[in-house]
């Protein structure tokens, strides 16, 4: 659900960037319309050094200057200051540039004209064409699905938000409440009047089941989360609904669903949550993690795609050499490709080296590795003792369906079994699964027989989540591949 949001902020940067990118080549054919006219030029290092050196300026920018998130989710009046802002900054890092190396090519109009059309271009323009990306079909399937519970003020103030960042791919799903009426915004389609008018921002409406989004009461929350696709929910409960605000967590937590409390909620479950606004409303996430960030969540994307992608060429001889010792057995297919629960409970096929003469089923499989299975192959055996097995599951990281480092995923069966006994497992799921990850560097692999290796795994795989950082990432990296305790109960 992380990478969900990111991957929002990831598509507008690169259509700012591409925006960026337009109004240099504008600027070029304004100040010397005849380079355009030599082919010879445009393959020239000073072109390639012109724009590499704008596109990393503004990245650095925005990277550093505060959430990227932040920044797309605030108020035009407010992202507009925020981009003259930026615009004053970038104007100055190319200057500064300019006379540190002495580059003649940047003269006034060629670096002064750009920034000017893409600050002007960028308040006026990326709204619609954020909409627009909206619009398109296949961009829906990636919307950032969002439940409310509660009524009150700030229910109105959420619904508002929803309805009026529609562009930045918000959709609500619904709204879950006991009481009614509900305060939802005026002209929302999805709710309907009664003819009532309140005193406070908005319209005061009677939701019917039937013709509006009132999904059911609270009661109805676990049934709800079961059957729909819901990222975030935003609970908007008065202070003595305790135990419904206490049941409605731990009902999110139970299906890795992101926890928003809204400012008539009382703060009294720890200090691990991070604020924001929507607009005016503060807001409470609870569960905060440091890949909130996108500066985060950006850097570990790198650190994924390059790592896995030197693995693979680098020990590609290893990986056809381990394939070749399997095909010889003659006892099935190389690959071994079992359905894995992964981020935001998706499903996906985790490639391993084929161990077995007798694998499980991919699909339904329920029987785990024992020590000396004789399941277990005599090249299988030595795969499994090095970890070798797991490498074709960097070809899962450059697919997007894991990460280097993060929690071990798990088979459909034993998920099923974990959320019955530990509490908060599917937490885990806010990010991508591992290859390695912080509990099996720490001993916690192999069975998972005991309420002990359960709790200790789990523990582990928040532990990490809460406090990731990108040495964490390297060190978790180097333990797995020098440290004892990352085979230990390897069979």
């Amino acid at each position: 659900m992380i990478s969900k949001k990111q991957y929002f902020v990831f598509g507008r940067l690169v259509y700012e960037c591409l925006l960026l990118n337009i109004c240099i080549i504008v600027a070029l054919v304004i100040r010397k319309p005849e380079l355009f006219g030599d082919l010879s030029y445009l393959n020239s290092s000073n072109l390639y050094s012109l724009f590499g050196v704008f596109n990393l300026t503004w990245l650095s920018i925005i990277l550093w200057n505060g959430d990227p998130e932040e920044r797309y989710r605030s108020a035009l009046s407010a992202r507009s200051k925020q981009i003259i802002l930026e615009s004053f900054i970038f104007l100055g890092i190319l200057s500064t540039l300019a006379v540190v190396f002495k580059v003649e090519y940047f003269n006034r109009t060629t670096f002064l004209l750009p920034i000017v059309l893409f600050t002007f271009c960028n308040i006026l323009l990326l709204k619609p064409m954020f909409e627009f990306m909206k619009r398109r079909r296949k961009y829906h399937a990636n919307d950032y699905n969002i439940l409310l519970v509660g009524g009150g003020e700030g229910a109105n103030h959420v619904l508002n938000y929803a309805k009026n960042h529609e562009h930045l791919g918000y959709s609500l799903v619904g709204v879950v409440n006991d009481e009614e009426p509900v305060l939802a915004m005026a002209g929302h389609t999805n709710y309907v009047k009664n003819g009532m008018n309140g005193s406070l921002p908005g319209t005061i409406y009677n939701l019917d089941k039937k013709s509006s989004n009132l999904l059911g009461n609270l009661d109805d929350l676990p049934e709800i989360l079961e059957q729909r696709q819901v990222d975030e929910i935003f609970i908007s409960l008065p202070s003595n609904k305790e135990r419904e605000i206490r049941n409605a967590i731990r009902t999110a937590d139970t299906h890795g669903v992101r926890v928003n409390l809204v400012p008539e909620t009382p703060l009294y479950l720890g200090q691990n949550f991070r604020s924001y606004s929507l607009d005016s409303t503060p807001v409470f996430q609870m569960r905060k993690s440091p890949l909130d960030k996108f500066r985060n969540f950006f850097f570990k994307k790198l650190f994924d795609l390059a790592f896995a992608f030197a693995v693979i060429v680098l020990l590609s001889p290893v990986f056809l050499l381990i394939a070749f010792l399997i095909y010889i057995q003659g006892d099935g297919p190389v690959l071994y490709k079992p359905l894995r629960k992964g981020e935001a409970g998706n499903t996906f096929q985790c490639f391993k080296f084929r161990t077995m003469k007798e694998c499980d089923d991919p699909v339904n499989g329920t029987r785990s590795t024992i020590k000396n299975d004789p399941r277990i192959t005599k090249i299988g055996r030595f795969l499994r003792k090095y970890d070798l097995d797991e490498l074709p599951q960097f070809f899962n990281v450059l697919k997007g369906d894991m990460s280097v480092v993060g929690p071990r995923p798990h088979r459909i069966n034993l998920q099923s079994d974990f959320r019955k006994i530990v509490d908060n497992y599917m937490i885990r799921h806010y990010i991508k699964p591992g290859i390695t990850g912080w509990a099996q560097v720490n001993g916690w692999r192999g069975p998972t027989k005991s309420l002990a290796q359960k709790t200790e795994r789990i523990k582990h795989d928040l532990w990490y989540i809460e406090n990731w950082s990108f040495w964490l990432d390297i060190k978790i990296v180097f333990l797995t591949v020098f440290g004892g305790k990352s085979r230990k109960n390897a069979f």
